[in-house]
């Protein structure tokens, strides 16, 4: 799997150790680096899939499994579309069981001397507080909740106000599809045209998607007058791109603009300051980077300037809030029991909350934050950074397996532009022999089909190591691509 070295500059990221060090294509130097990294102790509070584990046929727990430490761990470098199990959601949720089981209804308000989470009633304030740090605003501008689009859902019909002057949104052309489909209903929802009222923001060049922060100024400066909304993604799921929230945030708002970040991608990836940056709305997934299980319970962010509940009684003229959909959870916890149908929030993002949260979510959701407040988002930033750009630098070396370098990486190249992710762009014809060999030796990837991989190391429970050996494996699948096309 040799290659020719090359050595790349990677710009305007953090000092990189292994620049102009050729012992950086070496396992032993990769290995050296993970004996330096203080969040290397976090990898065991993962369960990695071992290699039979992915190829087992049957669940029976009663199997040996990588649990035991009997096999090989396969090289997992897909937290940007589903993250590992953490070791300790097992009891968490073996917790929640064991208080339905015996305490009924009464686990609602019932204390345990050994609780991990309060009461099921008040479950959902424990979520808030610990994702709040995960991404950088106040305990009250954050609710666990709901899911991903069902939350984008909620906070458009509060968010989205369109007038005769003002009633387009803007978002990306190559937004996740569902964010999409979002966008187009909610502008029918208002009896509008999406033709009308929906701007996509292109990339110049479809064969570089990036789409620069400039672009998107003048797009919204184009349409400035009659938009209501702009909607973006922190981090686009394509090509990996972060996208300057502060700076567009700001300009946008400048306009008269609200705005609002998809987050999916970002949270607990990158350190997010949504408080500080302004922003007025945000809503993500947690179960990516933040490990909460296939379609986790999600998370919402409403910047406190439009959280507040002003005291009175409303005469149904007067707002003493947001005009938001309502429902009995996001009720004022002093009379949420009282039954007497008239709605008066919480204040802040937990306003906004609907029914009842599903405490079995929580306990999954909270058993991976619990984890993340063991350090900060600026550590795993600063892993993060070093990580993906060793991944970048490696794969720089890549090109001897071909004349023709069988692959672009579409991702920034600027490390303080992008997350944990790569997407490299395969040659085409290349994808499908590309992901046999990366199966074959249990690494486990993300495939955008026609052309591209999404390679994203989590610095959380991923190696140096590990990437090396990715790169070596990648290298491996490249060339015997390119012999098979041939």
């Amino acid at each position: 799997m040799g290659s020719r070295l090359h050595v790349q500059q990677i710009k305007n990221g953090p000092p990189l150790p292994y620049k102009d060090d050729i012992r950086a294509f070496t396992r032993d130097y990769a290995a050296s680096l993970d004996a330096q990294d203080t969040l290397s102790h976090f990898r065991e509070e993962f369960i990695i899939p071992s290699v039979k584990d992915l190829k087992r046929k049957t669940l029976d727990p009663s199997e040996a499994s990588i649990s035991d430490g009997s096999d090989a761990r396969c090289i997992y470098l897909c937290g940007n579309s589903l993250g590992l199990q953490p070791r300790n959601t097992k009891k968490y949720i073996d917790y929640y069981l064991r208080t339905w089981a015996i305490k009924g209804v009464a686990g609602h308000f019932t204390h345990h001397e050994d609780e991990l989470l309060p009461p099921f009633v008040d479950v959902d304030s424990v979520g808030a507080k610990l994702m709040a740090p995960v991404v950088g605003a106040l305990e009250s501008e954050v609710a666990v909740m709901g899911s991903l689009t069902t939350n984008l859902h909620l906070l458009m019909a509060s968010f989205y106000r369109p007038t005769t002057e003002r009633y387009k949104i803007i978002i990306e052309g190559k937004a996740f599809p569902s964010d999409h489909y979002a966008v187009e209903s909610q502008i029918k929802h208002h009896n509008l045209q999406p033709k009308d009222a929906m701007v996509l923001i292109e990339p110049q060049d479809p064969e570089h998607p990036i789409l620069e922060t400039e672009r998107i100024l003048r797009v919204i400066d184009e349409h400035a007058s009659t938009t209501a909304l702009l909607l973006l993604s922190a981090i686009q799921y394509y090509t990996g791109q972060y996208f300057d929230i502060e700076k567009i945030t700001a300009h946008a708002q400048s306009k008269g603009i609200v705005v609002g970040w998809d987050c999916a991608h970002a949270a607990g990836n990158v350190d997010l300051k949504l408080h500080d940056w302004n922003v007025d709305f945000a809503a993500w997934c947690n179960y990516k980077y933040l490990n909460s299980g296939p379609g986790g319970m999600a998370g919402i962010f409403v910047h406190e300037k439009h959280g507040e509940v002003k005291a009175g009684q409303g005469d149904g003229e007067l707002e003493l809030f947001r005009p938001r959909l309502s429902g009995w959870w996001g009720g004022d916890k002093a009379t949420r029991f009282l039954m007497d149908n008239h709605f008066v929030p919480q204040a802040g993002a937990a306003g906004y909350q609907l029914s009842n949260p599903s405490v079995l979510d929580m306990n999954a959701v909270v058993a991976s934050l619990e984890l993340f407040n063991r350090t900060s988002m600026a550590e795993i930033r600063q892993k993060s950074l070093n990580l993906t750009g060793y991944l970048e630098y490696l794969l720089a070396s890549l090109d001897g397996v071909s004349d023709d370098k069988p692959f672009s990486i579409i991702t920034p190249s600027n490390p303080l532009e992008r997350g944990a992710q790569l997407s490299l762009r395969l040659a085409p014809g290349l994808l499908d022999s590309v992901l046999e060999t990366l199966e074959e030796y249990a690494v486990v990837i993300d495939e955008r089909k026609p052309d591209v991989i999404r390679v994203a190391p989590a610095p959380l429970y991923n190696t140096y190591e590990e990437v090396w050996q990715f790169c070596q494996i990648f290298s491996e699948a490249c060339r015997k691509a390119l012999e098979k096309k041939d």
